[in-house]
């Protein structure tokens, strides 16, 4: 709650252009101490250029910002950070060579009093800030091998540790679970009640509702609700969002058959996956559900042949396959869309075009050279069906919205005319206006017989989305269960409590 009438920043009039692009259009946002501000928007209608304005890694057209009621300049983010602002950016900004305690005091070690790195106080300060977020990381870690969820906590982490007047959070629950969720959230209640200001974006509106205290929407780079204006919940703020009431956020079909289309049986990985066994029928979503690090993207990874089998079997339409790596899994008719697509899934200095035909460029090479031509026409009939922005075939990639860019990932695996789809967080760090677009086209690909593996951290988006829900605990599958027999609470523990899932298992 607010602890003083003066904002702590105000942003007065602010205006950004690009070339052909009016980001911000004078916005006005107040941001108070001991309050949890949300700012809200689809993607493009300028939030991150407003928080880059913040966090001094750009500066306005026109307007003020004002701190503490006197006008400011934000020369840099060095400038925004002496200034008591940390900024956690959706895109990760760890060193992955680095240990996590290196990646927590980056830029600010502390030193021995002759100047040296503490390399003591570093571990001991790291593991600190994280017994405070009560988050079980090793601080020497190598970062880099961490999980994408754990990255995650190692950059909020950071903010933390730097004792902040002011922390901006970019989606700070992307790649995380709900009881990482509920730990951050609690993180974010004791620092309100300290005083500090937090601006929250995320496109997880059911957690804004759960967590914000007031919230700022933007549409097309203005500010269409303001704070006071707005009320917090999910139906107004959708609302607000694109212009018009959005009865069905989960507009699920059920085109699951009893034909039995994959299966899997005892598989088992250095990764951790252990005696995994389970069926996918034609026409079905398959939800794994599961806490971060239960080992849900392990079992897509063991299925797509990126980490070897041990032992175990798959079999596709009764016929045993034998993946040892990816191009196998490919050519049996296999697709895995990864948890993390800036990574794992895009060529950005590719158009759409190259990264859709990445998987088949067999299906557009004459004599070992590729045909051009004929990946354009193949790949623009795929980019008009899932509405694909119009720049996807003249720009790279890079230069697209996160909901563009992941239909371009699910179109690669439409053109190899996939049987099995493996979504790995598909609607992770995309507005509300794409998920819907990502749960049409799931309905669609259902609808034509293709089969589906959902893997979600989003348990209301699990729930809604899948047939049946095979629960993940430490590596293997310990039951499946429809999903309209589970509620919220009921996945909740049994994915996250070994003897809780015993129990519902003697139930069924």
């Amino acid at each position: 709650m607010n602890i003083q009438s003066t904002p702590l920043w105000e942003f007065v009039d602010v205006s950004k252009a690009y070339p052909g692009v009016l980001a911000n259009d004078r916005v006005c946002i107040r941001l108070m101490p001991g309050s949890i501000h949300g700012l809200l928007g689809e993607n493009g209608c300028g939030k991150s250029t407003l928080i880059k304005t913040l966090s001094g890694v750009q500066q306005p057209d026109s307007g003020r910002i004002l701190h503490n009621g006197k006008e400011v300049q934000i020369a840099d983010p060095q400038d925004a950070r002496d200034k008591g602002i940390a900024t956690v950016f959706q895109e990760f900004s760890i060193v992955p060579t680095l240990s996590v305690g290196e990646n927590i005091f980056l830029g600010n070690m502390p030193r021995s009093r002759i100047g040296m790195i503490d390399w003591n106080k570093v571990n001991s300060d790291a593991a600190a800030v994280l017994a405070e977020m009560e988050v079980d990381i090793d601080p020497q870690a190598i970062t880099g091998r961490l999980s994408v969820g754990e990255q995650q906590l190692v950059e909020i982490a950071s903010a933390v540790a730097m004792d902040a007047k002011m922390i901006i959070l970019d989606e700070p629950t992307a790649a995380l679970g709900e009881n990482e969720i509920e730990r951050l959230h609690q993180l974010l209640r004791k620092m309100r009640s300290r005083g500090t200001a937090i601006l929250y974006v995320s496109h997880r509106l059911d957690e804004v509702e759960r967590i914000v205290d007031e919230v700022t929407i933007l549409r097309g780079g203005r500010v269409v609700r303001a704070s006071g204006e707005t009320e917090i919940n999910v139906g107004q703020i959708v609302s607000a969002m694109v212009g018009e009431d959005i009865a069905e956020h989960y507009p699920k079909e059920n085109n699951a058959t009893d034909q039995v289309v994959l299966e899997a049986r005892d598989l088992t990985t250095k990764a951790g996956v252990r005696d995994v066994s389970f069926e996918l029928h034609k026409g079905e979503v398959l939800g794994l559900g599961g806490v971060l690090g239960s080992g849900r993207t392990e079992i897509a990874r063991a299925l797509f042949g990126v980490d070897p089998l041990l032992h175990g079997e798959v079999s596709l339409n009764g016929k045993l396959l034998e993946i040892r790596h990816e191009m196998d899994a490919i050519n049996a008719g296999l697709a895995l869309v990864p948890e993390n697509r800036k990574f794992d899934g895009l060529f950005f200095n590719f158009r759409a075009s190259g990264n859709i035909t990445a998987a088949s460029l067999g299906s557009i090479s004459r004599f070992g050279v590729l045909d051009l031509k004929a990946e354009e026409n193949g790949t623009r009939q795929l980019i008009e069906e899932l509405e694909v922005s119009a720049q996807a075939e003249e720009k790279t990639v890079n230069f697209l919205s996160g909901g563009n860019q992941q239909k371009i990932v699910i179109a690669r695996w439409l053109f190899s005319e996939a049987e099995v789809l493996i979504l790995d967080e598909p609607t992770q760090g995309i507005d509300i206006g794409a998920k819907i677009a990502v749960y049409n086209l799931i309905n669609a690909l259902t609808k034509t017989g293709k089969s589906i593996i959902l893997i979600s951290s989003d348990h209301d988006e699990l729930l809604a989305m899948s047939d049946r829900i095979a629960v993940v605990q430490h590596g293997t599958v310990k039951r499946v269960v429809p999903a309209q027999e589970l509620t919220h609470d009921d996945l909740v523990r049994a994915s996250a409590n070994p003897m809780e899932g015993a129990t519902m298992e003697a139930a069924q």
